[in-house]
């Protein structure tokens, strides 16, 4: 599987407590608006204070009315990719691919290429999620301390895109409190897994980020 490289966020975290968003909403020309538009990466320490949470969102700006219709690309792999030493080269990877209404699960896990190439690692720790349909309550499945979802979700990145239309005209000096949520009833297609934090890095520093990668 070659990967088109659609680089959204990198963070450095702290593995004690941390909170990481990085948003990119329709911005990437080459895949604004399609199936492989990563739109946000956020990651966080659980309600259990031992696990990590990773979320990817993809697709976003859905009406409800084509979130009904919207789906999972098969020949799109989400990766979340995993920085254990500082050289913000992937030692770990998290990926996830869907297949007939499943979401599939592999790692974490060394993967076998870094770069612009992976393989889908299906030596791995596989794990498994129905997706959830619109409108539905969410699938959860959990698999060796993990746990995973799939399905679409109301966005929750909040921003107020026309008061930053005025504050770069210069006609505002900054934002309303609580200003205007432009992405409001619209949604998203998420992932989402939760994980140890002993599998990914124990108490050290970790950098994390996500990509989309096309079957070539």
């Amino acid at each position: 599987m070659r990967k088109i490289k659609f680089f959204i966020g990198i963070g450095t975290l702290a593995i004690a407590g941390f909170f990481l968003i990085s948003a990119d909403h329709i911005d990437a020309p080459a895949i604004s608006g399609s199936t492989s538009d990563v739109t946000d990466f956020y990651a966080f320490e659980g309600a259990n204070t031992n696990n990590i949470v990773f979320i990817a969102n993809i697709q976003g700006l859905l009406s409800p009315g084509a979130t009904s219709n919207a789906i999972f690309d098969e020949n799109a792999l989400i990766e979340f990719n995993i920085d254990t030493d500082g050289d913000n080269i992937e030692d770990l990877v998290i990926q996830a691919i869907p297949r007939d209404g499943t979401m599939y699960f592999f790692g974490p896990v060394s993967p076998s290429a870094t770069g612009l190439n992976s393989t889908i690692e299906t030596s791995a720790t596989q794990s498994e999620v129905l997706i959830t349909p619109y409108g539905s309550n969410a699938n959860i499945s959990t698999n060796s301390g993990m746990s995973f979802f799939a399905g679409p979700r109301d966005d929750p990145f909040f921003f107020d895109f026309a008061q930053y239309g005025e504050i770069l005209a210069g006609n505002a000096s900054g934002f309303n409190d609580p200003g205007s949520d432009t992405f409001a009833g619209t949604n998203v297609l998420s992932i989402a897994v939760e994980v140890p934090k002993s599998m990914v890095g124990g108490s050290g520093t970790i950098n994390v980020w996500v990509e989309t990668k096309r079957k070539q």
